[in-house]
């Protein structure tokens, strides 16, 4: 492939730079193609600039921004006021043509907000949404969708959230027609809200999308499905629910080993399975949830990450600019809209 380019934001996230700088330097060396525009303060970013080889400085561009946005900025705070912000530059970057993609691990409403302003929706989305991967059993991955960038979503956005989710499905996880499901409280046609029925109805008639129907918050894990839909309430609590329980697990295991001797031995015993298990499920894996139904890529860092966690976000930039994930989604959303008309 040819040379790809990817903006960062450096000043998004609780840590700051120096998790970013450590990510930014492996990506480059595993990726031989890739080009990055480090967007902040250059007496931060020059800093770290000098200290690397000439063959990784040929590779980095940086682009001086005067203004951060702060973790509590309110949205329209940000964007009325914050235009010349790391977070601004590389969205802009993007709408301009010269990022093929961006990652910022700064305030997701603000993230969202501008990304919808900046970039645009594709032609057939009303909202775009937030989407990971995260894992199921057999070493399986499901799409789940919203994260949190919609808390209300019709019908119709639900419909256009399985068309993205599948295309993503199809795309980055190679899956020949990805089983789309809709997250509800039962799996009966009778249980769920409204909303959930009208989408229901409208996936069973649609033959652009494998909708296998309702999946319960326990099946998530269950690879019963590739795609799980839900609106960003639902979605945010689900994925929060997991990574919780992923850190309460591995706490007590720690814990209870330290209790005696007898689960001292037991635990290094076992420390073989655990440390597989940790290296499965552990969500910096899947850190990096994809703005997805933008005329451009956006990924979103978890805040708090650590710099491997960051590094996989870009390793997700880079795969939908390879995939050309955007550019799916609107050949199916338009092929899906075209049907309905019929």
């Amino acid at each position: 492939m040819s040379h790809l380019t990817i903006a960062l934001d450096i000043m998004g996230g609780d840590h700051g730079p120096h998790i970013i700088f450590p990510a930014v330097l492996k990506a480059l060396q595993e990726t031989p193609t890739l080009n990055i525009i480090l967007c902040g303060p250059q007496a931060i970013t020059l800093e770290w600039f000098n200290k690397q080889s000439i063959e990784i400085q040929n590779r980095l561009e940086l682009s001086e921004c005067s203004q951060e946005v702060l973790m509590d900025d309110s949205p329209s705070h940000a964007l009325r006021h914050k235009k010349d912000s790391s977070m601004r530059r590389i969205l802009d970057l993007v709408q301009d043509g010269k990022a093929d993609a961006c990652v910022s691990a700064g305030n997701t409403g603000a993230l969202l907000t501008m990304a919808f302003y900046v970039l645009k929706t594709l032609p057939g989305i009303d909202r775009p949404a937030l989407v990971t991967q995260i894992p199921t059993k057999n070493n399986g991955k499901v799409n789940l969708l919203d994260l949190g960038a919609n808390i209300n979503c019709d019908s119709e956005v639900l419909f256009q959230y399985a068309v993205m989710g599948s295309v993503l499905a199809e795309q980055i996880g190679s899956i020949h027609q990805p089983k789309v499901a809709l997250l509800n409280v039962g799996v009966e046609e009778i249980k769920g809200n409204d909303q959930v029925k009208q989408t229901a109805r409208l996936l069973t008639d649609s033959k652009s999308i494998n909708y296998i129907g309702y999946i319960e918050g326990h099946d998530i894990f269950s690879e019963k499905a590739d795609v799980i839909v839900t609106d960003g309430f639902v979605g945010n609590i689900a994925l929060k629910s997991w990574e919780g329980l992923f850190k309460f697990i591995f706490e007590e295991i720690k814990r209870v080993s330290q209790q005696n001797w007898y689960f001292s031995i037991l635990a290094k015993v076992a420390l073989p399975i655990f440390h597989r298990l940790y290296l499965r499920m552990k969500p910096d894996q899947y850190n990096g949830a994809s703005l997805v139904g933008l005329r451009g890529i956006v990924v979103k860092s978890h805040g708090n990450a650590s710099s491997e966690a960051f590094l996989y976000a870009i390793r997700k930039s880079i795969q939908e600019v390879e995939m050309q994930v955007p550019e799916k989604i609107k050949d199916k959303i338009e092929a899906a809209l075209m049907e309905r008309h019929e």
